[in-house]
């Protein structure tokens, strides 16, 4: 590939040179063009496929991005059919220090397919069934019809809020066992979108009902999402049982999308606070292993503890159990140079019928093989006979939902340790956790606290 660098230059400037762009073919279908970021205020991409430029024209790419994300400026058309040998001539143009630069004469060749991490992929041609326009994906999902290798199921950037086509269901409840986190969720303050992100917010109750309400008693009936008559909708404060003092939030997809096997994308930027959890998980859709919240699974895309001594841990996997040793037996680590809630990254599942893949902006950290039933026998799992009747990826080979949530505190999540105000066993653990707020409250800081999310995304395989 041959690159002639043009820049503009004002007076006496030394000329800067563009970055070179990185362009992929993504497979099935997909073009990806890409600079890293150099403190840039724009970055735009111009192109013809298979047809050279003629000068500095629109081309049939023209795109101007303004945003970069995860330190690369990107432009992307989903809907590009490359083949091996096009050819795509090119020019690029960025704006540094209030100063234009392009890079001009781009030539770059087909020669392999990635995904979308970014890795080659077997490009070996696809059986496509007689009468289908594309080949059929291993994936299903909830609505009727089929679904095509690599194809975009499930796409949100909050760029409209979270109402838009009820694609969402807050959940208004309070969650109970068997984490019994002490937070109750609602749609409030503390739920909203700006700026084209979600933002899950952790507010105390006596900032929305009063002072020392949480001796009092709340019924969510009217609104609740959980079971009526239950204290999963209406709970009364007696002696040391108190209300849950905090509000948060969570939405689900479980009333509109769910399906089985893909590939789930998330950008985020986890909570920073003592006691904080964030919720970025796939929940079965029908509980067909049992009630019991993780007989039938829980996989987890990404889960950090908002503690400063934990943030560099972060966590992504299967949960089929509530107590340890088995509850995070299946959970891969990564350790980050870096806090992970300082910033947003991509967190990615990979989930086929052969086993699941955990990354993080596109580096794979894990990976989880199948046949769970031995390893919970042995483990004394009771839910683990359940999956006898399922495949060898039982309990997860039925359809999930995506869920995105806050939660604090709880009996499960963190350890009794010197420095924790509650013991897990302690019937007044909600309490001791409230009695200690001038310790814990003033590590949240406005919306560095919050769960904050981009986008998401889930693909077929």
């Amino acid at each position: 590939m041959f690159l002639l660098y043009f820049c503009v230059c004002v007076s006496v400037v030394v000329c800067y040179e563009v970055p070179p762009a990185k362009l992929e073919a993504i497979y099935p279908k997909g073009l990806r063009v890409s600079v890293p970021d150099d403190g840039f205020s724009l970055f735009a991409f111009h192109g013809n496929l298979n047809q050279e430029m003629n000068g500095l024209e629109g081309g049939q790419w023209s795109r101007d991005i303004t945003k970069a994300v995860n330190g690369r400026w990107t432009f992307r058309d989903r809907e590009a059919q490359l083949k091996i040998g096009d050819k795509i001539y090119f020019w690029t143009y960025v704006i540094k220090n209030g100063l234009g630069y392009r890079q001009d004469n781009g030539e770059w060749t087909v020669t392999e397919y990635v995904d979308e991490a970014g890795n080659p992929v077997n490009n070996e041609p696809e059986y496509i069934p007689s009468g289908f326009p594309c080949a059929i994906s291993t994936t299903e999902v909830s609505m009727p019809g089929y679904v095509c290798k690599g194809q975009l199921l499930f796409e949100d950037n909050f760029n409209s809020g979270i109402a838009k086509g009820n694609i969402w269901t807050p959940e208004i409840k309070f969650p109970q066992e068997p984490d019994f986190p002490f937070n109750v969720y609602l749609s409030d303050r503390n739920l909203r979108v700006q700026d084209g992100r979600l933002i899950i917010k952790p507010i105390l109750l006596e900032s929305k009902y009063g002072d020392d309400f949480v001796r009092q008693s709340l019924d969510l009936s009217t609104r609740c999402t959980g079971l009526l008559g239950t204290s999963l909708c209406e709970q009364m404060a007696s002696g040391p049982q108190i209300l849950p003092p905090i509000i948060t939030a969570k939405i689900t997809t479980k009333n509109k999308f769910s399906f089985k096997y893909g590939r789930v994308e998330v950008s985020a930027k986890m909570p920073l606070g003592d006691w904080l959890y964030p919720e970025i998980q796939l929940e079965p859709r029908d509980s067909e292993y049992g009630i019991w919240k993780y007989a039938s699974g829980v996989l987890r895309i990404a889960y950090l503890k908002g503690n400063k001594q934990y943030s560099k841990q972060l966590y992504g996997g299967p949960i089929m159990c509530d107590t340890e040793p088995y509850r995070s037996m299946h959970l891969k680590e990564k350790i980050g140079f870096d806090n992970w809630n300082s910033a947003f990254h991509n967190y990615t599942i990979l989930w086929k019928p052969t086993g699941i893949s955990l990354y993080v902006d596109g580096e794979e950290y894990g990976t989880v093989e199948p046949n769970f039933y031995q390893s919970a026998k042995d483990n004394h799992v009771t839910a683990a006979s359940s999956w006898l009747k399922g495949s060898v990826m039982a309990p997860f080979d039925k359809l999930f939902y995506i869920s995105l949530g806050l939660n604090v505190g709880g009996i499960r999540e963190f350890p009794d340790s010197d420095n924790k105000p509650w013991k897990n066993l302690s019937n007044k653990a909600m309490l001791n956790f409230w009695n200690s707020r001038d310790q814990w409250y003033s590590t949240w800081y406005d919306d560095t606290s919050a769960l904050q999310v981009d986008y998401v995304r889930v693909y077929a395989l």
